[in-house]
Formats: C-alpha cells, sequence, structure tokens
C-alpha cells in the first residue's frame, strides 16, 4: 500500500495533509466515528482532555509519538492521517474521491483490505469497499448504537451472519441490518470477494 511522506518530528495539527483536511479534522472525525468522547480518548493516550481538544482544534502541535498513540486508540495507522486526494482539484475536497487516492486499512493475516470511498466521516453515512481473499472472515461484534448497515456484493461470494441467521450471498445480491445487531461476514469462495458497504452513521 502506498504511503505518503511523514510530517516532521513535530507538525502543525493544523498543517492540511494529503486529503486536503488537517490532522486536527482528521482525529475529531475519526474519533466521533468510533463513538469515544474527549475524556475517553485523552484516557487512552494518558493526555488532558484539553490537549485532545486542542489537537482537534487545531491549536496545538502533535508529534509522530502522540499521533501513533492517537491512531492506535482510534484503530487506525498512522499512515491513515496522510493518505487521501491530495492533489485534486480545490472544489473536489469534501465532495470527491478519487480511485487512486482512497484511504485504505490493511489487516495483516486477515485477508481484508478496505478502502474508504466516502470524503470524510463526518456526514450522515460512510460508504466503504472491502475485499477479501478466499477464506477471510470479518466481524461479530455488537456495536450497541444506532444506526443501519447496508451493502452490495460486486464480485465473488459472501457468507453474512446476522444473529443466529446465515445468508449465502452472490455477485448482485444486496443486504441491510440494524447496526446493533452482532454480525460478520466471510469469503466462503476460491475467489476474491468485493464488498461495498454503506453504513450510518459512520463507525469507520
Amino acid at each position: 500500500m502506498p504511503t505518503a511522506p511523514f510530517p516532521k518530528t513535530t507538525a502543525d495539527a493544523g498543517t492540511h495533509t494529503e486529503n486536503g483536511t488537517t490532522v486536527g479534522q482528521q482525529v475529531r472525525e475519526m474519533r466521533r466515528a468510533r463513538g469515544l468522547t474527549l475524556q475517553q480518548l485523552a484516557d487512552d493516550i494518558g493526555r488532558s482532555v484539553g490537549y485532545v481538544s486542542q489537537v482537534e482544534r487545531n491549536i496545538s502541535s502533535v508529534d509522530i509519538r502522540n499521533l501513533h498513540e492517537i491512531a492506535g486508540a482510534l484503530g487506525v495507522g498512522i499512515n491513515w492521517f496522510f493518505q487521501g486526494d491530495g492533489g485534486a482539484a480545490a472544489d473536489e475536497h469534501g465532495v470527491v474521491v478519487r480511485r487512486g487516492r482512497r484511504r485504505k486499512l490493511d489487516f495483516p493475516g486477515a485477508g481484508i483490505t478496505e478502502e474508504l470511498l466516502s470524503p470524510g466521516l463526518n456526514g450522515a453515512f460512510e460508504m466503504i469497499l472491502g475485499t477479501f481473499q478466499p477464506g477471510a472472515q470479518a466481524g461479530e461484534k455488537n456495536y450497541s448504537r444506532p444506526g443501519e448497515e447496508a451493502g452490495l456484493v460486486l464480485q465473488g461470494e459472501l457468507e453474512l451472519w446476522v444473529g443466529d441467521t446465515r445468508y449465502h450471498l452472490h455477485e448482485g445480491d444486496s443486504f441491510q441490518f440494524p447496526l446493533n445487531e452482532p454480525h460478520r461476514s466471510r469469503n466462503p469462495g476460491e475467489t476474491q470477494a468485493v464488498v461495498l458497504w454503506v453504513i450510518a452513521p459512520p463507525t469507520y
């Protein structure tokens, strides 16, 4: 997965990164998408609420060590903050995501790659393109929060469990279920599976 250059050892949280937003803005978006309060994130990284608030508001600088801790607490790699639609036309920021500039997450050993198709996490929903290698499985988590999850199998096969019910889906099949239902998915086929996910509100 290509990565963008890291910033200086200490960077201004207000500096615009590769995806056209600031580090602080992206921290706030991801924290809210994860359902974390400022206090919870501060506790996770061993810093004060004031510090996290200042980072999110682009007041305080954030060094690489602290950004690593923030990224870990949010469940992403540090490269998350330095990928995106850099170089795109100014009027495309927040609206268009070009194919070659999607933010990506790899799950080592899991055989799953996810690409964020939405320009950010501050909208009413998010779109994710998930690629499952044969046998790869994800999920079985109860989010205990309101919302819905839907999807469309673009390629291959997908086994989907919602609660105690199993569904075997093929290319062209779609689905939708409450976000707070325990669920998991797996590629039972011998070829790669590609699924478009739509989740509201964003939980990435």
